[in-house]
């Protein structure tokens, strides 16, 4: 089977990608609804979907004209010269009839209706048809937590929102060694009992009692947007987003140089995209995770990091910046009691030189590929 068969919405994250490289603002919520007009539309109208798509991806002229030179190139590359060249590797031909099929083959019912989603299932579903999908009386939806981050649907955000509340309220459950005044606190506060035991002439009648104090961690997540990540960069992104409110996080982005762009994602509109790319100079560029780790603890946290502080990285690792930096950058992170875990979306931990000097510097690795994985990281 070929790949369109076997991934389609790999194919259609790909195509996103590329219109990404050419500068249309497609993100999370427009790769969505491309896939929810691929499942809607009749196989019989699946070339429909070129002005379907190209309304939901273009937001001005320049947009416009760019669209069917990108669409050719993507989907009918045979109309072109040779092969086409998509995020850094060359692929083969693609039929968008057959992704079209084979997307609402696997996430919808055979010939599904206009309207069909991935998010019903067809009552006239007979049992051979389900068997591929589902074993043992179990729904298909069942499994959405182990697809991959290229394969989001619109439910997935709401899981991911839960999750992250999940996540957010186990962070602030964590204890500290420090104590505050409590009436039903299990210690008793000397101090403060013999203080106000003077009133008394000595006597102790109102003893001063004191609980373990919970306190909750600071979070900062820096994502990277660098070209090797373009793939994955969006949707940590969005992972990362789900963390402002509950967790009260502070999101970085970083490339060559570092940015903040905490105040943006405390709204997810259609211009977010524009907004981050405009703060951290776009993405794709070049990748200095040393660089900016330093300009995020000597600029932006100088004095917050403490050792109260949880500090993700969402990163595959390679680094331009000479391989030792990385592990001093970290290391006067950690001086300062912050905690570091470092996501990445590979099956094995980076082993670029950088990230094999600094190992012992990082907390954890945890590997981000799925809502699974996510749900699975031990958060504490």
């Amino acid at each position: 089977m070929d790949a369109p068969h076997a991934a389609p919405l790999e194919a259609i994250a790909g195509f996103a990608a590329l219109l990404r490289e050419h500068g249309l603002a497609v993100g999370v919520s427009e790769q969505q609804a491309m896939v929810r007009a691929a499942l809607a539309v009749p196989l019989s109208r699946s070339a429909t979907l070129d002005a379907g798509w190209r309304a939901i991806a273009c937001r001005d002229a320049r947009d416009w004209r760019a669209w069917p030179e990108l669409f050719e190139r993507y989907w009918h590359p045979e109309r072109l010269k040779g092969t086409v060249r998509t995020s850094q590797r060359t692929r083969p031909s693609r039929d968008l009839r057959q992704v079209v099929q084979a997307l609402q083959t696997s996430l919808g019912a055979p010939g599904a209706r206009p309207g069909d989603t991935a998010l019903h299932t067809d009552a006239g579903e007979t049992e051979d048809d389900a068997a591929p999908r589902a074993r043992g009386g179990a729904s298909r939806t069942e499994a959405l937590h182990d697809r991959s981050l290229s394969e989001w649907l619109p439910q997935d955000l709401a899981a991911l929102q839960k999750l992250a509340e999940d996540i957010a309220r186990r962070l602030r459950r964590r204890l500290t060694r420090r104590r505050h005044a409590h009436p039903r606190g299990a210690r008793l506060d000397l101090r403060r009992t013999l203080r106000a035991s003077l009133a008394t002439g000595g006597t102790p009648v109102a003893p001063a009692w004191q609980r373990p104090r919970r306190e909750r961690p600071r979070l900062y997540v820096l994502v990277d947007v660098s070209r090797s990540m373009q793939t994955h960069a969006q949707l940590f992104l969005r992972i990362a987003r789900a963390f402002v409110e509950p967790a009260q996080a502070r999101v970085f982005v970083f490339h060559t140089r570092l940015a903040e762009v905490t105040p943006l994602l405390r709204r997810d509109s259609p211009s977010v995209q524009e907004k981050v790319n405009a703060v951290s100079a776009g993405f794709g560029g070049g990748t200095r995770i040393a660089t900016s780790l330093s300009d995020f603890h000597g600029t932006h946290v100088r004095g917050a990091l403490g050792r109260d502080a949880r500090v993700w990285v969402l990163s595959d690792g390679f680094d331009a910046d000479p391989p030792e930096r990385l592990a001093q950058e970290l290391a006067t992170i950690r001086a300062r009691g912050a905690r570091v875990t470092w996501f990445h979306p590979s099956p094995q931990p980076p082993a670029s030189e950088a990230i094999t000097a600094a190992r012992p510097l990082i907390g954890r690795f945890v590997r981000l590929n799925s809502l699974r994985d996510l749900a699975a990281a031990p958060l504490q």
